[in-house]
C-alpha cells in the first residue's frame, strides 16, 4: 500500500477488522445481533447506522455512527494510528469507520449540524481522499 501522495507522511493504517463479524453481517445476521456480540466492531455499528438512515431514523444513525466512529477511533489508536495519515478505503477492513464517518456526516447534515458534518467530510479527506466518492458524498 503506497502512502497516498505524502512520502515523509506515515504508512497507511490497515486495520485488522473483526472477521468473526464481518462474517456474520456477510451470512446475513441480524446487525443488532452482531453489534452485541461484537460491540468493538465498527462494521456492525456501520450496519446498524445505515439501515437506521434509509429507514428514515435519522437520530438513531447518527448515534449508532457515532459509537462505530469511537470504536473505530480506538482501533486506529491501537493500530499505530496518531490522529493524521492514510486510512485507505481500499482496504476492506478499514471500511467500517469510515462508513461510520459517512453516515455520521449525513445524519448531520440531516439535522443541520454544519460543523460536524464538515468537520466528517474533512476526516475522510484526511484518511482517503477517494473515501468520500466511494462512499457517495460529493
Amino acid at each position: 500500500m503506497t502512502r497516498m501522495g505524502d512520502l515523509l507522511g506515515p504508512e497507511p493504517t490497515l486495520l485488522p477488522g473483526d472477521i468473526a463479524a464481518e462474517d456474520a453481517l456477510d451470512a446475513g445476521e441480524n446487525p443488532t445481533a452482531v453489534a452485541a456480540a461484537h460491540p468493538s466492531a465498527s462494521v456492525a455499528w456501520a450496519a446498524l447506522a445505515e439501515e437506521a438512515l434509509n429507514d428514515g431514523r435519522t437520530i438513531t444513525a447518527y448515534a449508532y455512527a457515532r459509537t462505530g466512529y469511537h470504536r473505530g477511533l480506538d482501533q486506529l489508536r491501537r493500530n499505530g494510528w496518531k490522529g493524521f495519515g492514510p486510512v485507505p478505503y481500499a482496504h476492506e477492513h478499514n471500511r467500517g469507520f469510515l462508513r461510520c464517518v459517512a453516515v455520521l456526516a449525513r445524519a448531520a447534515e440531516s439535522i443541520g449540524e454544519t460543523d460536524e458534518f464538515q468537520r466528517c467530510l474533512d476526516l475522510l479527506d484526511d484518511c482517503d481522499p477517494a473515501a468520500r466518492a466511494q462512499l457517495g458524498l460529493s
